[in-house]
């Protein structure tokens, strides 16, 4: 394979003997709120549903979800967490309640609760995390909340847990102490915020001392731009002083909302969105730098994204999208495009970028809503190009990442590199994922690996960046193998068309050259 005369050639350098860090399964996170149809008919249908389940959980989903993976999944919320009473959803007899997020308001029968949920995460594979109410709950609640799930002495809970159907403890190690409590979750102020989150996680560590426990940050330019406060970070973690060591992990959030309309967008736009997901980077070394300065670089707290993706202006009332037609209602269902499959790519490297500082990620949301990987309707059940961009990246999962530098090729309008990629390495061997930003140039990738062997390569790309897939059209957007071509000196090449991704797997023994 050679380049073509009309191609200007890409050159991939991976750097094997400066490994960045371990790729946690737990960066691969997902997120399942009680808004609009990701529980309640994305994941849950009942056990009684005319639809094919598992337990009440529809069977395609949980196909689809156990082959992408899954390795962590959030719950009950964001918002919705701090209205949750776990109570409210054990049992035979549940309690209808207002359920609340985002400013949705529903009849919430709680059908799908603790057990359940802690169900299907055993279904799919995924490690729980749940999300504690600390807007309208008490310490108590979280407490009684936590030994009901994890508690192994003879006590009242305990025994109710086995009446419901559990005798052994769900072990679950992550829990949220609060969501977005600078605003939704009780609009605290981060000192006020920081003594509360001091008295929770205090009791919360008696429970149950192997906890891992997340409390709430903040870092995102449009949240400071409302007014809300650019030193919360550093002033709750200074204001716990002595009792930092309570702290596991700082959860952060950001949302891409200046890519203009879901499918209409401009060429400006689209280069807008991808630029947007990067720069989500500045977001998680800027709440390192806070950390690092806090603790004095004598403790390790774990950076959890454990809310990103794109949010449409379609798909929310407020916000950019000036001029762009908002839903009514507004369901939080959105079209997901190639366009935020390769953004979903660009993130990605982030993650791997920052692979030592990060504990977690959970891209929003799982099925339906957001950026959701899984879309349901009646008895059908798709996959995004968000769920094949995931896909791609399963090799690298567990492995250890690697720093690459891409030399030469087309550049953006921004004047950076078109094509970028990550890389890492296993005991099976070397992962290689590529993606070409450009919109309109295609690119020829020159691949470094002296060895003989490719074990997989696969491509994604349609023939428009706002392509998706419908149920009418459920493939038009789904990976194809890719040809991946031997070099006159050896090494490999590989043709990119435009706005594409792609990943190649080498056997192992294959080495990269710097």
């Amino acid at each position: 394979m050679t380049t073509s005369p009309s191609l200007q050639t890409a050159t991939l350098h991976v750097r094997t003997n400066s490994p960045i860090g371990n790729l946690s399964p737990r960066l691969y996170g997902h997120f399942a709120e009680h808004l609009g149809r990701c529980c309640y008919d994305g994941l849950w249908v009942g056990p009684d549903s005319e639809i094919p389940n598992t337990d009440g959980f529809r069977n395609d989903v949980l196909s689809a979800l156990r082959e992408l993976p899954v390795p962590l999944l959030r719950w009950p919320g964001g918002c919705y967490a701090d209205h949750y009473h776990w109570r409210d959803g054990i049992g035979p007899e549940r309690m209808t309640r207002l359920g609340i997020s985002c400013g949705l308001q529903v009849s919430d029968t709680n059908a799908l609760g603790t057990d359940e949920f802690l169900r299907l995460c055993e279904l799919i594979g995924a490690e729980p995390y749940l999300a504690g109410n600390v807007g309208s709950g008490t310490v108590q609640e979280l407490c009684d909340w936590l030994e009901y799930c994890n508690g192994a002495a003879d006590t009242s809970l305990t025994r109710e847990r086995a009446a419901n159907g559990r005798a052994e403890p769900w072990n679950v190690r992550l829990w949220g102490v609060g969501n977005e409590s600078w605003d939704c979750g009780g609009r605290f102020a981060p000192e006020t915020y920081a003594h509360e989150y001091r008295r929770y996680a205090s009791m919360l560590r008696h429970v149950d001392p192997t906890a891992e426990l997340v409390m709430v940050g903040l870092e995102d330019e449009g949240c400071f731009q409302a007014g809300m406060d650019r030193e919360w970070n550093r002033k709750a973690l200074e204001t716990l002083g002595w009792s930092l060591p309570l702290v596991d992990h700082l959860s952060i959030h950001h949302y891409w909302t200046h890519g203009g309309p879901e499918t209409d967008f401009s060429e400006e736009e689209y280069y807008a969105l991808i630029q947007e997901a990067e720069a989500t980077e500045g977001n998680i070394t800027r709440t390192a730098d806070v950390i690092a300065r806090v603790t004095g670089g004598r403790q390790r707290i774990g950076i959890a994204l454990d809310e990103w993706g794109v949010w449409h202006p379609e798909a929310r009332p407020w916000g950019p999208g000036e001029g762009t037609a908002r839903r009514e209602p507004i369901t939080y269902e959105q079209a997901n495009t190639l366009r935020d499959a390769l953004a979903a790519g660009a993130m990605l490297e982030v993650l791997h970028r920052q692979c030592r500082v990060l504990s977690m990620a959970n891209l929003a949301q799982i099925v339906n809503v957001l950026q959701a990987v899984v879309l349901t309707k009646g008895t059908q059940a798709i996959h995004t190009p968000t769920y094949h961009v995931l896909a791609l990246h399963k090799p690298h999962i567990r492995a250890e990442a690697l720093p690459v530098k891409v030399s030469g090729g087309e550049r953006l309008p921004d004047g950076s590199p078109a094509v970028t990629a990550t890389a890492s390495r296993n005991a099976e061997g070397f992962a290689v994922t590529l993606l070409n930003r450009h919109i309109s140039r295609p690119a020829f990738v020159r691949l470094p690996f002296a060895e003989p062997s490719v074990r997989q390569a696969h491509l994604l790309t349609a023939d428009q960046p706002n392509a998706q897939n419908t149920f009418e059209e459920p493939d038009r957007v789904s990976p194809v193998p890719l040809e991946v071509g031997r070099e006159r000196d050896g090494t490999w090449g590989v043709h990119l068309p435009r706005h594409s991704l792609a990943t190649v797997v080498f056997a192992a023994g294959s080495e990269g050259q710097a």
